[in-house]
């Protein structure tokens, strides 16, 4: 539907707003009403009618923000959610925080009281705008109506450029119900003379890493998730093939180039390859492209690549030298970047071919070596397993997970491509991973889109159950059920001798095959090794929701696993492979 009106046509706020989230090609907006966002919903209810943008009803504001979070990784496009005043905004936080720490583009737009009642302590009011100063890009307090699409052009602006974020608008009931003269602002009239632009990468930090790939006999490509965001997949791969460079991923990385290329060594660090650390402890030259240094992946920080000469890329100045300090430093948006350095790269790739030879081999030895295991268990299921075959069945899925062992061994089994792989990396958000999917799924409504949760993670935010009927929205819902909250247990078990302090989930425990049938969802449970595969076949041939209770063994742990103040070649859990293993294990 197209609202057609004179540059001096009376609108309230409401319409402004509506009308530049439009002519911004929003097409979904996830929320949840309530008073002083009321005024903006009344308007919402003609445009939807008209078919210009659909809005998706959550049942928990958080889901809101999870929601329009996995809409915009999977898309690339911005993520919009609303929530009214006081408790809707404040249940956005977690959200929001999720969004920042992995630099995601979310615009967050909540009611708030009439302007006479700000600092009045006014039911539900909150100071949303300053709760949120830390974990947003840009935030706005709206006063007057008129500047309304101003405001929603710079958000867009804002959320997308450089290193992308989530970006805040409060707008206050009266301001959402005044009338004016409205005009909208087109795109290319704003002006943010403040906003940092981003840096043109240098010609001659290149060139000078340029040399140190050419001279490099042991060089490894360290990817994180700005290299995902600058959709650099096709360069990246490229510069792989031609030069022969392996590579490891951060969580964020993951999908990057196929990860069966024998050059993928998938995820480092924590609970990453037992061969992906070891190529990072002996590497010569780390080449980080879009990645921080982030603890959970370097370990002990001063042994981390410690042999390693390191080049540095980012669009994002703050980074570099904030953990390592590089030799080389390049600014600049990934994807340019690569291009550059392949331009510069002119050296015969036969040349490489010899030169790092050796190399090669001993990464082809430790992946022989210590592979990643699948136990096997004749009473109950290995998550190991489960996931594995997920992934073996639904090589395409768009996969979202929640957070604990479920997520590390689903980073470790999970084969998958650039933006379908959708997980809280940065603040590690339970209850992330349904509404996430839910975001997913109106995003790409023809794809498959698979949740991978446990079952201490699905219970934060399970009231999406509802959502997910409501919409009839086709997700598999994986639950990899051990009665724990799994990751808390495990470090219980290693560095607490044991004390299990409030991880058990047994106690309380829901059905949660009633629970699914209750909101009129497929459910089903999954109890041993060999039911796994055809009900695999099944889940994904029905065409719906569908809830699955994998019973999984209790006390298994993640491996490998670098213990806290260790080295990543000080893995703990790993074994190396033998053939009289061959009847007891797979490996991968």
């Amino acid at each position: 539907m197209s609202f057609i009106h004179s540059n001096k046509t009376e609108k309230t706020g409401a319409f402004a707003l509506l009308d530049s989230l439009v002519k911004n090609n929003v097409k979904y907006i996830f929320g949840y009403p309530g008073g002083a966002i009321l005024p903006i919903y009344d308007e919402l209810y003609s445009w939807e009618k008209g078919g210009a943008i659909k809005h998706i009803l959550v049942r928990h504001e958080q889901s809101a923000a999870h929601a329009a979070d996995g809409y915009a990784r999977s898309t690339g496009k911005i993520g919009v959610c609303f929530a009214t005043s006081g408790p809707g905004a404040t249940n956005l936080v977690t959200g929001i925080a999720t969004a920042q720490s992995d630099s995601i583009p979310l615009l967050a737009i909540t009611g708030q009281v009439s302007k006479a009642f700000i600092g009045t302590d006014a039911f539900q009011e909150v100071d949303i705008f300053g709760i949120t100063l830390p974990i947003v890009k840009h935030s706005y307090v709206v006063r007057d109506p008129r500047d309304i699409s101003r405001i929603i052009g710079e958000a867009f602006y804002i959320a997308q450029h450089g290193r992308p974020g989530p970006v805040l608008i409060d707008i206050p009931k009266d301001v959402s119900l005044e009338k004016f003269c409205y005009s909208y602002t087109e795109y290319n009239t704003i002006n943010l003379p403040g906003c940092r632009p981003v840096v043109k990468p240098s010609k001659k930090q290149i060139i000078k890493a340029a040399k140190l790939i050419k001279q490099s006999t042991q060089p490894l490509l360290y990817i994180g998730g700005g290299a995902i965001i600058s959709n650099a997949s096709e360069s990246i791969e490229e510069l792989i093939d031609i030069y022969k460079i392996p590579m490891v991923t951060t969580l964020n990385g993951k999908g990057i180039i196929n990860e069966h290329d024998e050059l993928c060594l998938g995820m480092l660090g924590m609970h990453g390859t037992a061969y992906a650390n070891f190529a990072v402890s002996e590497c010569d030259l780390l080449i980080t492209l879009g990645a921080r240094f982030d603890d959970r992946v370097t370990g002990k920080l001063d042994e981390f690549a410690c042999n390693a000469q390191v080049i540095h890329i980012d669009i994002d100045p703050a980074e570099i030298g904030k953990n390592r300090v590089p030799q080389v430093a390049i600014i600049g948006d990934i994807k340019e970047v690569v291009t550059n350095l392949l331009l510069e790269l002119k050296e015969d790739p036969d040349k490489f071919d010899k030169q790092r030879l050796s190399w090669e081999e001993r990464i082809k030895r430790w992946r022989e070596e210590y592979p990643l295991i699948i136990p096997h268990n004749q009473n109950k299921i290995s998550p190991q397993y489960i996931i594995s075959k997920l992934s073996e069945y639904s090589p395409k899925s768009y996969f979202t997970t929640d957070v604990g062992q479920h997520q590390m061994w689903a980073a470790q089994f999970i084969k998958t491509s650039a933006r379908k792989w959708i997980s809280s990396a940065g603040l590690g958000t339970m209850g992330f991973g349904l509404p996430a999917a839910i975001g997913v799924k109106i995003a790409h409504p023809n794809e498959e889109v698979i949740c991978i949760s446990g079952d201490a993670s699905f219970q934060m935010n399970l009231q999406e159950l509802g959502t997910v009927a409501q919409y009839n929205l086709n997700i598999k819902i994986i639950i990899i059920n051990n009665y724990w909250q799994g990751m808390v247990r495990q470090w219980q078990e290693a560095f607490y001798n044991e004390r299990y302090s409030h991880s058990n989930m047994e106690k309380g425990a829901p059905d949660f095959i009633t629970l699914a049938n209750a909101y009129g969802i497929r459910g089903i449970q999954i109890k041993n090794n060999n039911e796994v595969e055809r009900n695999i076949i099944s889940i994904l041939e029905y065409k719906g929701p569908v809830l699955v209770d994998v019973q999984v063994i209790e006390e298994e742990n993640c491996y490998p696993m670098v213990a806290p103040g260790k080295s990543n070649a000080q893995m703990i859990g790993i074994k190396k492979f033998q053939g009289n293993l061959k009847t007891n294990y797979n490996h991968s």
